[in-house]
């Protein structure tokens, strides 16, 4: 098998601060307790940490969204860097992660902090979620958009619950979708974060509640969509030779996804049934041994459901157009079925950490310390995928280096 370079990198150490709804903390105090907990679990000391990464940073989005600055982190916890990244261009959240593994493998730090921190659930306040550039009160000058924007935000299409309803509509057309199969992701991921004590939602949720709950953006129920939260999730990133010498086991990068041979535009894609899932999850398993069925759990993006559906097609888990039908009843997907699915919770339950708690959830996994929600069966492999519709980015992790 070909020396692709993000195998010479391993997840040595994973942290995350307290986790919850309106925590009214400072997202560099989250950051910071994410950061020590993932040094420390790694084994190492600040003294170690030589380089950071971030996704997105930069203000992007908003400060509750993006999270604190690398040179903001790096400041606080004091830490001297050789090499350091952020940015929200590229191949969905984790490219913070994909961009550590690179730096490992090329020498250029050894022991790299990642982090991915938000702040929306305060942010947002009392009232509900705004849509994409806020709201304009009264007399308020209506602002300026460019790009895709100008031609969305207008006609009231200002969130991604909107134009990913539209690939719901268009799956639903075109391979017979229905709602009370894609409710399947929704109750999975309530009946996994019942056995996770920090997921923000655990009260139970049957096919019922689904169903009668109110509508978003049709077909997207409320609970089709994940919950804002404030809390920050952290992993170092080491060199693969550090393996023996952490305290717990290595979770080994095997592959990454980081293809667009798309559009990248919400609705211009060329299929608007695979967006860049497609693209992502094709590359990952052209730089693999590895295939579909040796995969035991899956974290999969589930921003709102229909993308997780996206995903479970394109990484190959089930036929184009099946995803329906497989995640029908929830038993090819449970914690104790053939492929484990966002075991935490998920984004829909356990709260929207924007991908990164799906990754630490992965490396909980492979690790054995899931307690209640640990699948029953030692998983060796997991799938880790995050975005979705035009940007999108995918792993593989291995508790061994194969």
């Amino acid at each position: 098998m070909t020396d692709f370079l993000e195998r010479r990198a391993i997840i040595s150490g994973i942290g995350q601060s307290k986790i919850g709804r309106r925590l009214g903390r400072s997202a560099v105090d989250l950051t910071v307790e994410a950061g020590l907990a993932a040094i420390a679990d790694a084994g190492l000391t600040r003294d170690d940490i030589d380089g950071l990464a971030t996704y997105p940073g930069g203000g992007m989005g908003g400060e509750a969204f993006a999270g604190p600055t690398s040179p903001e982190v790096q400041d606080a916890m004091r830490l001297k860097l050789n090499w350091h990244d952020g940015g929200g261009e590229g191949p969905g959240q984790i490219r913070a992660v994909f961009a550590a593994c690179l730096a490992v493998a090329a020498g250029l730090a050894r022991h790299v902090l990642v982090y991915r921190t938000v702040t929306e659930s305060t942010a947002q306040g009392s009232g509900g979620r705004q849509g994409i550039g806020g709201a304009v009160s009264g007399g308020g000058r209506i602002p300026r958009f460019s790009g895709s924007f100008q031609w969305m935000l207008p006609f009231g299409a200002v969130s991604a619950a909107n134009w990913l309803a539209l690939v719901a509509t268009r799956r639903m057309h075109e391979f017979g979708l229905r709602r009370d199969q894609l409710a399947w992701i929704a109750l999975n991921g309530r009946a996994n974060a019942a056995r996770n004590p920090i997921a923000v939602y655990r009260d139970p949720m049957t096919l019922d509640d689904y169903m009668a709950v109110r509508m978003v953006t049709t077909p997207l129920c409320l609970y089709d969509c994940d919950a804002p939260c404030d809390g920050s999730t952290a992993v170092v990133v080491s060199h693969a030779d550090y393996a023996p010498d952490a305290p717990n086991p290595a979770c080994h990068v095997n592959a990454i996804g980081t293809a667009l041979r798309g559009r990248p535009s919400w609705d211009q894609f060329d299929d608007m049934t695979t967006m860049a899932a497609r693209d992502a999850a094709a590359s990952m398993w052209k730089r693999t041994d590895l295939r579909p069925a040796d995969v035991d759990t899956a974290q999969l993006y589930d921003g709102f459901s229909i993308i997780t559906m996206v995903w479970l097609e394109e990484l190959g888990f089930c036929g184009k157009g099946e995803s329906g039908a497989f995640v029908d009843g929830g038993r090819s997907i449970a914690l104790d079925g053939p492929l484990a699915l966002n075991t935490s919770g998920g984004q829909l339950s356990a709260g929207r950490l924007h991908g990164f708690g799906l990754l630490h959830e992965a490396c909980v996994q492979l690790r054995g310390q899931g307690g209640e929600r640990q699948i029953p069966r030692q998983p060796e492999v997991a799938v880790v995928a995050n975005g979705g519709g035009p940007i999108a980015g995918s792993m593989l992790l291995t508790r061994g280096a194969g």
